[in-house]
């Protein structure tokens, strides 16, 4: 079932094209096409460019997550350390090791101060 795209999803879309697409050139358009690049004018769900959804779009994780399940998005969260959007894996609290690790030293650090007095 295809539905439309909101704003936000557009811009994403937008970005990874313009950012990370190796059929993209900003004079020509979509190479292989020899015209506008598909991907950038995309209002609603469906059919996307092939090299986009193989290559590109695995880059995002939560927008693939959203633009491939059908149904409501899928739940996400936010890293209290960074700041970043990551698609939780059941109890997972942070995007990756090195943010959980960040987490644990400076909690470590308050317990030390709060111990030594």
């Amino acid at each position: 079932m295809s539905r439309e795209l909101p704003r936000e999803e557009k811009a994403t879309i937008r970005k990874l094209v313009t950012k990370w697409c190796a059929n993209y050139d900003k004079e020509c358009g979509c190479l292989p096409l020899d015209c506008d690049c598909y991907m950038l004018g995309k209002c609603w769900t469906g059919a996307f460019c092939r090299y986009f959804r193989e290559a590109v779009l695995p880059l995002d994780p939560v927008l693939e997550a959203a633009l491939t399940q059908d149904g409501p998005a899928p739940e996400t969260r936010i890293c209290p350390v960074c700041g970043r959007v990551f698609l939780p894996d059941r109890r997972t609290r942070y995007c990756s090791s090195a943010c959980a690790k960040a987490a644990r030293l400076k909690k470590q650090r308050g317990y030390m101060r709060k111990y030594r007095g």
